[in-house]
């Protein structure tokens, strides 16, 4: 997995790409998150676009970063979710948790101006 960071519209985008199966990657992605809530910015957009497979491990990664920002009073908001990874979403009842738009612009326009 890879990690790249933006801002776009006064929210963090973080996009993933590649296989999201924890490892090393989810102490990187804790790290990133955690400074940017350090930073008071607390409107937080995971981009999934580029996301290959992600296993329990991986959803285990976005669940504890959502609780992450949410106890920081932000809000954390996935994008751009490909089939497979909605599919994932559903039947871990995920869907009911996380705000999921269909692309980072949608996701960003949704946040409380």
């Amino acid at each position: 997995m890879r990690i790249k960071t933006s801002e776009k519209y006064g929210a963090v985008v973080i996009t993933l790409k590649g296989n999201v199966m924890g490892g090393p990657e989810a102490q990187e992605f804790h790290d990133i998150l955690g400074n940017f809530l350090e930073e008071k910015k607390n409107n937080i957009i995971i981009d999934l676009g580029s996301v290959k497979f992600m296993n329990s491990t991986g959803l285990g990664m976005l669940i504890s970063g959502y609780t992450s920002v949410k106890n920081k009073g932000g809000a954390l908001k996935l994008a751009n979710a490909t089939e497979k990874i909605n599919s994932l979403l559903v039947i871990t009842k995920l869907v009911t948790i996380f705000d999921n738009f269909e692309s980072v612009d949608v996701a960003a326009e949704s946040f409380d101006k």
